[in-house]
């Protein structure tokens, strides 16, 4: 068999399988990364958020990063105002600071948050308000984590909450155990930056907060069942506070 022959047929195999592979990612056909938070700003080629949530592969990509980001705003981009249930076509200055966003990259699978944030979303989808329109009540419970984290679940030590999370604990031990899970966002709190961290970097006796969106009247039991939303890890009171009194 002539060797330089099969290097070469070699070769060219991987150039087509490598332009097959952008041509998918180009196509819509890569792997999906959704961002969900809150708009800090836009531009008619930039939208920055507050990340609060995504899926796994974007909360993934996100450990050790900030929570604000900014993505790409391109020419085959479509912005979906949403408006009692109902979307249209809207545009970037649609996207006013503090709505509840939603956005869907398409990249190739393992890509880096500055590729993910480099390639241009596919849809933006702008609620205006957060998720469920805050039609579900915040149970927030602060402790200090009691033991590893492993099997999307949290123990926890109960010193505080709000209203809702404090009903739920009348009669009740102060140690619980919360469900996380792949759309959880875990954030590290160092000073007033808040970076994304994976669930296995909570350690005993970290304080932390765990907010949960459930049904008004939920018992305890029931909002245990419920994925939490976000988790802080030395969350500063001030930003506690924001949400003590809900």
């Amino acid at each position: 068999m002539d060797v330089k022959r099969t290097i070469t047929t070699l070769a060219l195999a991987a150039l087509v399988c490598a332009a097959l592979a952008a041509t998918a990612v180009a196509g819509g056909k890569g792997r999906l990364y959704q961002f969900r938070g809150e708009v800090l700003g836009a531009t008619s080629g930039t939208v920055t958020v507050t990340v609060e949530g995504g899926n796994h592969a974007a909360l993934r990509a996100m450990l050790g990063q900030s929570q604000n980001q900014t993505f790409t705003l391109g020419q085959g981009t479509e912005v979906l105002v949403w408006s009692k249930g109902i979307p249209k076509v809207g545009s970037w200055s649609d996207l006013e600071q503090g709505d509840w966003v939603q956005v869907n990259v398409r990249a190739k699978g393992g890509a880096s948050l500055q590729e993910i944030e480099q390639t241009p979303a596919g849809i933006v989808g702008d609620h205006a308000h957060g998720p469920n329109g805050h039609a579900l009540p915040l149970f927030l419970y602060v402790g200090t984590v009691a033991g590893a984290q492993s099997g999307g679940h949290i123990q926890l030590h109960v010193t505080g909450g709000n209203r809702h999370a404090l009903r739920t604990l009348v009669g009740q031990s102060a140690d619980q155990t919360f469900t996380y899970d792949d759309g959880t966002i875990f954030l590290l709190w160092q000073g007033k930056v808040p970076t994304v961290i994976d669930a296995s970097q909570l350690k005993a006796g970290d304080r932390i907060t765990v907010r949960i969106r459930a049904k008004l009247r939920s018992t305890l039991s029931q909002v245990e069942a419920t994925p939490a939303n976000h988790v802080g890890d030395h969350e500063p009171a001030a930003s506690i506070a924001k949400d003590a009194n809900s």
